[in-house]
């Protein structure tokens, strides 16, 4: 990071008052504005917030109608979940330094126009490549929208209320998930997908005219980009979308039946590693290397991605299981109106009572109510419906909303330790153990979920035997159910033993799905556990410290002698003055 002397500025800075100075480099200024410019402050950052969180949401909570609509095979259609998650993650390699060198209404400008022109393009083409583009530029532009999103917030209110302000603008973004699934439904009731993306474009203008309009304050602009940032930006942006294509692919094509899989991950681990040692040897990294080898950062990024993987219980667990049993979003809108109110509530509540010394607290809490939700979640059948979920995705959701603002600031926090220069460093940390967390957690429980099915379907088989009266009786109950589709005995014969199969298959995927559920738990257990253990031994080395500390004190205070007999002369010292309990009382005011 250069010093002060050191920063070459592109244009002079407004002589700020020391209150309205930005806080970081890059940032805009902190300036005193009317109430009804406040209230608009905030307005545009919840449009923002919901803008960068919403195409991806609407996108994933359709999956499977657009997958049918457009005829894109599984694979394909992982491929477009890869490409928002890379730009998502990687866009702020460039963004940090963007807005220190040419602002941050530029760069919004730019890749707000970028995404609202892809969205209409894409509504001319309708094809699989232009929705793979629109999908990089959904992620380039939910960056830019989330932090952008989080400095409108800091405008609406005064500077004291910064840490509050600063919960509310990360969690923005966490609406857009639940607020998808519920407008989904009116979405698609008069057309097909070109409805979702009307809306999406629709989104990405209003957003562009109202940082157009209502402009954030100006920052400090100077040199902060160098020739070298751009090698490492072109070793570690393909090399992260290489690891984030092997974790979307592995579990469609399977891990050890895919050998380009395996070619994938050695291209991934060839460029991260050789970015990597690029970046550890600058002297201006974008990424500070020896930072991750503190035991605050690893503990740091092992919670980061244990909360994000404890979240897919929902994202990825409930979801699932509800479409294994049928369920579509029109079936699913009132559980996410649930959600949405639980997400909603958690995030106000974590602003209320946020500040640094009660992060911890919080991200505690938070965690509590995430294992609660997924071991409620255990004994589910295939009788259960959206309405058995309601308490469990409640607390999930009331848990979601607290941890993400403490754990940006924690993050945060941690990295400005180390000075202005880890700023970048803890903010791409934060976002790939989110991004990878979600990722890794859903391939994961893919993959177990995939085996336990099969191990599942497989003894479910072998105890349906024919002969048995109650299994004779069944396929017998189902023959007659096809007499009036199908007259010909051996053909109704056949089709109701692959219907009592698939009744097979839905039973030994709702038991792993049971076994998903468990394992979440499990892994929420096992860490609270571990965050109980240190936080209690950092009690105890915070309570040794002081001791330590006292009994230093007393050893290296002189002693004063009360006889003459120890200690300097008496007759040599000042008369002492009268001695007091405490410190003068303060005088009341009327």
């Amino acid at each position: 990071m250069l010093s002060v002397n050191e920063i070459v500025y592109l244009r002079r800075p407004p002589d700020w008052e020391e209150h309205e100075k930005p806080a970081l480099p890059g940032s805009p200024a902190m300036l005193s504005h009317a109430p009804w410019e406040r209230v608009f402050y905030a307005l545009v950052a919840i449009l923002l917030g919901i803008t960068g969180g919403l195409g991806n949401a609407l996108f994933s909570a359709n999956l499977p109608t657009i997958q049918g609509q457009m005829g894109l095979t599984t694979s394909e259609a992982a491929w477009l979940t890869g490409a928002y998650v890379t730009f998502s993650m990687t866009a702020n390699l460039l963004l940090f330094k963007f807005r220190q060198q040419y602002g941050m209404r530029l760069f919004t400008e730019i890749s707000l126009g970028l995404y609202a022109l892809l969205c209409l393009l894409h509504l001319v083409l309708g094809s699989a490549q232009s929705l793979l583009w629109l999908r990089g530029a959904s992620g380039f532009a939910a960056a830019a929208c989330t932090s952008l999103a989080t400095l409108y917030m800091l405008q609406s209110m005064p500077r004291v209320y910064v840490l509050k302000m600063l919960v509310l603008g990360v969690g923005v973004s966490q609406l857009a998930t639940p607020l998808a699934w519920l407008l989904s439904p009116s979405l698609l009731d008069h057309g097909q997908w070109h409805n979702l993306y009307w809306f999406e474009a629709g989104l990405a203008l209003m957003s562009f005219a109202a940082v157009v309009l209502l402009k954030l304050p100006a920052g400090a602009q100077f040199k902060a980009f160098e020739k070298r940032d751009f090698i490492s930006i072109a070793l570690l942006v393909p090399g992260i979308g290489l690891l984030v294509a092997v974790l979307v692919q592995g579990t469609t094509r399977w891990w050890f039946d895919a050998p380009e899989l395996a070619w994938m991950l050695i291209g991934a681990m060839a460029l991260l590693f050789s970015g990597l040692y690029f970046e550890h040897h600058r002297s201006n990294p974008l990424l500070h290397t020896r930072w991750f080898t503190q035991g605050a950062t690893i503990r740091f990024v092992i919670g980061a991605i244990v909360l994000r993987f404890l979240t897919t219980e929902q994202s990825y667990g409930v979801v699932g299981m509800l479409r294994t049993l049928g369920m579509g979003p029109d079936q699913m809108q009132p559980l996410f109106g649930v959600i949405f109110a639980g997400m909603l509530l958690g995030m106000l509540l974590s602003a209320l009572s946020f500040d640094i010394e009660h992060a911890g607290t919080q991200l505690l809490a938070a965690l509590v109510l995430l294992g609660l939700a997924t071991w409620l979640d255990f004994g589910r059948t295939s009788l259960d419906r959206p309405a058995d979920f309601y308490l469990s995705q409640f607390l999930l959701a009331l848990g979601s909303g607290i941890f993400m603002g403490p754990l940006m600031l924690t993050g945060v926090v941690q990295g400005l330790k180390n000075g202005p220069s880890h700023m970048l460093t803890a903010i791409l940390t934060i976002s790939m153990t989110q991004s990878l967390g979600g990722l890794a957690g859903a391939a994961l429980l893919g993959t177990f979920q995939a085996q336990r099915t099969q191990a599942y379907s497989v003894a479910l088989s072998q105890q349906i035997n024919p002969a048995e009266p109650q299994v004779a009786q069944r396929l017998q109950l189902q023959q007659q159910a096809l007499a009036s589709q199908i007259t010909d005995p051996t053909l109704r014969a056949a089709q109701g033993t692959a219907q009592l199969a698939q009744v097979v298959r839905r039973e030994a995927q709702v038991r792993a799905w049971n076994d998903v559920f468990r394992v979440v738990a499990l892994v929420a257990a096992v860490y609270l556990a571990w965050s109980l253990f240190e936080a209690a031994r950092a009690r105890r080395a915070s309570r040794l410290a002081a001791v330590r500390s006292a009994q230093h004190t007393a050893e290296t205070t002189p002693e004063v002698g009360t006889d003459g007999a120890a200690g300097p002369d008496n007759d040599d010292m000042p008369p002492e003055p009268e001695a007091r309990a405490g410190p003068a009382p303060v005088p009341a005011t009327r």
